[in-house]
């Protein structure tokens, strides 16, 4: 599984970013994607994740909610991460996840990140 990102950049607080997402390769039975980050000197954190199947669950950090949306079109194997009233804390590296789960296994997959950063 390839995950490739794009979509970061530079903006000013406040402002509004759209990242995305696209998955090649053996994609069937990805259960889940999501967007991690990591900031400078931080551990890498949940930013959202949203199923794979019919119904799209999203589940969100809450530093996020209310301002950020994750979405998917399965048909391009792509999600996306809606990021509004961007604040400077925002600012840090965006990793792209996929899960595949078989009972107990789980394999991970990741992007190799996209930079975002939001100035005062």
């Amino acid at each position: 599984v390839r995950l490739v990102e794009s979509g970061g950049g530079s903006v000013q607080a406040g402002g509004s970013l759209r990242l995305s997402c696209a998955a090649s390769g053996s994609t069937f039975s990805i259960n889940a994607m999501g967007w991690y980050r990591q900031a400078p000197g931080k551990q890498r954190e949940l930013v959202a994740t949203i199923t794979t199947d019919s119904v799209g669950s999203t589940n969100y950090a809450d530093s996020v909610k209310g301002r950020f949306t994750i979405s998917s079109d399965n048909t391009k194997q792509t999600i996306y991460l809606q990021m509004n009233s961007l604040k400077p804390e925002d600012t840090a590296v965006y990793y792209c996840h996929g899960l595949k789960a078989y009972g107990s296994l789980e394999y991970d997959y990741w992007g190799q990140g996209t930079q975002v950063t939001v100035s005062s």
